[in-house]
Parts: C-alpha cells; sequence; structure tokens
C-alpha cells in the first residue's frame, strides 16, 4: 500500500502506528491470558473489560491513520475488515445487558486478537528481510499466535467439563502438542475443543513445506556465498 509523499507526517505517522498497535495487541494478549487463567468463570472483570476497549480504541485510530495517509482511493474499503476486527464487541454486549453464555462472549472477545496478529506481521515486514525468510517469519509467527489463542480457548470451554485438563498450562501444552501433529492424552469433550483439535494440526502441516522451503533457500544463500568467498581468494 503506497502512502501519501505530499503530506511528511504520513511517513512517520505510519510507521509509529505499527508500532503502537502491536504493543497494544501484546498488552491484550496479556490481559485475556490473566483474564482466562484466574479471572472469574461467571463474568469478564471490568479491569479487563476497559483494557481491551482501550485496545480497541487504539486499533480504531490505526484504521483511520492508514486511511488519511492513503493514496489509495479504496483504502477504506481494502483496509475495512480491520476495522470491522478492531471493535470491542464484548464491550458491546456486556454493557448493554445483552444476556448470552460465557462461551459466545469469549468468542466475541478474542475477535480484536486477530487484528494483533495483523499488527504482529507489519512487525515482521519491518525486522526482515523479502523473500523466503519473510515469508516463514510470518507464517511461524502467525502460527505461534493462533496455537496460544487456542489453548486459550480451549481452557476456557474446557475446564471444569473436561476431567483430563488440570490447569492453564495444561491447555498451553495441549494447543502446542496438537499443532506438532504429536497430540496430548486430552481429548476435547466440547465442540469448540472438537474443532481446535482438528484445525491446529492441519495447520502444522501446512508448515513443514514452507520450513523445507526455507531451510532450502538458506542452504542455497550460504552456498552462494562460499563460492563467492572461494572466487575472490583465486
Amino acid at each position: 500500500m503506497k502512502y501519501r509523499k505530499d503530506d511528511p507526517s504520513c511517513s512517520s505517522a505510519v510507521p509509529v502506528m505499527n508500532v503502537i498497535t502491536f504493543l497494544a495487541g501484546i498488552a491484550l494478549i496479556l490481559s485475556v491470558s490473566i483474564e482466562v487463567a484466574v479471572g472469574n468463570r461467571n463474568f469478564f472483570s471490568q479491569w479487563f473489560l476497559y483494557t481491551q476497549l482501550g485496545v480497541c480504541a487504539v486499533f480504531i485510530i490505526d484504521y483511520f491513520v492508514r486511511v488519511s495517509c492513503s493514496c489509495d482511493g479504496s483504502a477504506a474499503m481494502r483496509f475495512l475488515p480491520f476495522l470491522l476486527l478492531s471493535l470491542p464487541y464484548l464491550n458491546f454486549v456486556v454493557w448493554s445487558g445483552v444476556h448470552i453464555d460465557r462461551g459466545m462472549q469469549m468468542l466475541l472477545g478474542v475477535i480484536p486478537l486477530l487484528r494483533t496478529l495483523a499488527a504482529s506481521l507489519y512487525i515482521v515486514r519491518i525486522f526482515t528481510a523479502r523473500g523466503v525468510r519473510r515469508l516463514f517469519a510470518a507464517y511461524a509467527l502467525a502460527l505461534l499466535l493462533f496455537t496460544y489463542l487456542s489453548g486459550l480457548i480451549f481452557y476456557d470451554y474446557e475446564i471444569g467439563i473436561n476431567p483430563h485438563l488440570q490447569g492453564f498450562g495444561n491447555a498451553i501444552w495441549w494447543a502446542f502438542m496438537g499443532m506438532t501433529t504429536v497430540g496430548a492424552a486430552i481429548f476435547p469433550v466440547t465442540t469448540i475443543g472438537k474443532v481446535l483439535a482438528a484445525a491446529l494440526p492441519a495447520l502444522g502441516m501446512l508448515m513443514l513445506p514452507l520450513f523445507t522451503a526455507y531451510i532450502t533457500d538458506l542452504y542455497k544463500r550460504k552456498h552462494s556465498e562460499l563460492n563467492a568467498q572461494r572466487t575472490d581468494k583465486k
């Protein structure tokens, strides 16, 4: 996406917002983790709701900064999915007094975390070279965040119902074992848990071809550098 060059503020505003949204996303991940691990099972804490509201406000501001700085007339529609992921749906539901079950509230609460994933990918683009290395880093980060998020959701849905799930750490361990296709001796009993149990190994298997491509690319680069050094010595 190209940004306006006639406005010097845009050249600095967009990179700054990249960093701010990334940090806000990290804060949201930490707050969700604390709330799920030690929070009340019947309702969400007010401190968590206000944290999510603040983070979503940062995400929404980031959307309008990108649209205003873009030289593309369709930027508003292009970035619309980011805006939809940035809305504090959980806050809307809880503060409006609408009664829905805890599981549905949890799903609404993790929607902004998907916006966090997009912010993380921007950081990858900044600090990673182009080509296979950037693709590998972006996919690895996305897979890591999705796996951790799956562990959070699995714990929230299964704790107290699944006799094999002993704690928050077990849920995260289950998610990472599922992603590696090794599996764990914890079998889901809820529908959401079963969906995650099927999705994690599938995503893990998608990682193998990309990992192979990354190692091959790395080998070719090293081999080319060695050949160049030998040529220079001659």
